[in-house]
């Protein structure tokens, strides 16, 4: 156990994640005009990134920094009777595609979290959103996988190790509430 190491591998990361900054912005700012428009936003991840997916939607129906009206935003990755019946009379590929079939509608938003970009219920659930015509963003690593050309706007964390792009993609969807936050809503 290096902790020292772990503080300075992620502080090198912060490093190379100041290259991202307008990336990071161009989304956020389409995702908040998507938000004023009245679009809902639809959130999916695996495992740590499923805990993402719950972050960002949780922190738009409740509240990021201000008191505001709550904000249409729902995890996918949440409802374990939903994902437990569509694994099963489907397949785990579906989990999250079934969900953006019921919910998304064209104009609302799905935002994907993967460490690698290479899960095919990730894949699977993007498909679907792209022929639904919703705006599609995504936080990765490890060079973004097949997810990476199929959203409109992706954010690749430069780091190949799990846990620094996990920390950086905290990062990213709090800089993607401020977005919304700042220039969506305005506070009540």
């Amino acid at each position: 156990m290096n902790l020292a190491h772990d503080l300075s591998a992620l502080e090198e990361t912060v490093k190379r994640c100041h290259s991202l900054v307008p990336a990071v912005e161009a989304a956020g700012r389409a995702l908040a005009e998507r938000v004023k428009a009245g679009a809902k936003v639809l959130t999916c991840g695996n495992g740590g990134s499923a805990a993402d997916a719950m972050h960002l939607a949780e922190e738009m129906t409740g509240r990021y920094r201000t008191n505001r009206k709550a904000l249409p935003a729902l995890s996918l990755s949440a409802d374990g009777t939903a994902l437990t019946c569509i694994g099963n009379d489907w397949s785990f590929e579906d989990i999250f595609s079934r969900q953006v079939e019921a919910f998304g509608q064209p104009g609302d938003v799905l935002v994907v979290f993967s460490t690698s970009g290479k899960s095919p219920n990730l894949l699977k659930a993007l498909e679907t959103a792209k022929a639904r015509k919703m705006l599609r963003l995504a936080a990765l690593g490890k060079g973004g996988g097949g997810v990476k050309p199929l959203c409109d706007h992706a954010i690749v964390v430069p780091s190949d190790d799990t846990s620094r792009i996990q920390e950086m993609h905290g990062w990213i969807l709090h800089a993607w509430l401020e977005c919304v936050e700042t220039l969506a809503v305005g506070k009540t």
